[in-house]
């Protein structure tokens, strides 16, 4: 129960993120495009375009890891290695933009980057040890007890 709704609150988080990234990087481009200034040469039009790209791009990148948290919270089974990859990597982003937005924007945007960092992680540590039909790993699994104090066994045949 936990990890669902865990991983469906990442989802819901991814989301809203990705629908702010994407917000300011529609209001830096329009910035961009309308101050119509040159930095170190560089054409204002190209510039502003790049920043709306880049705003796409992270919306995309960021809904796909909401689809992919999303569809481990349904199927209530371990994302598959494309989609730990890809939330591994979202985790690692964010903890590096956590580092970065305590001097560039302040306190309250590095609790919002680490509970995002905190959401991805664990949803990838309650899925972690668990398979969806134990075929994965050649066979079913059991713990046994071990062995009673005066009964030694080999280990090799």
């Amino acid at each position: 129960m936990l990890r669902r709704l865990v991983a469906g609150l990442a989802a819901i988080v991814l989301v809203a993120e990705a629908a702010v990234l994407v917000l300011v990087h529609i209001v830096l481009g329009r910035t961009t495009a309308n101050q119509s200034m040159s930095i170190a040469g560089s054409d204002p039009d190209v510039m502003s375009k790049a920043t709306y790209a880049l705003g796409a791009g992270m919306g995309a990148f960021l809904l796909l890891c909401a689809v992919l948290t999303a569809l481990a919270a349904i199927r209530d089974r371990e994302p598959g290695r494309f989609a730990r990859v890809v939330l591994v990597s979202a985790a690692v982003t964010h903890g590096v933009l956590g580092v970065l937005t305590v001097a560039l924007v302040g306190w309250g945007a590095f609790a919002v980057m680490m509970l995002i960092l905190c959401l991805l992680v664990l949803t990838l540590t309650l899925y972690a040890g668990r398979r969806g039909n134990g075929a994965a790993d050649g066979g079913d699994v059991r713990d046994t007890p071990p062995p009673p104090l005066g009964e030694l066994k080999p280990t090799s045949p």
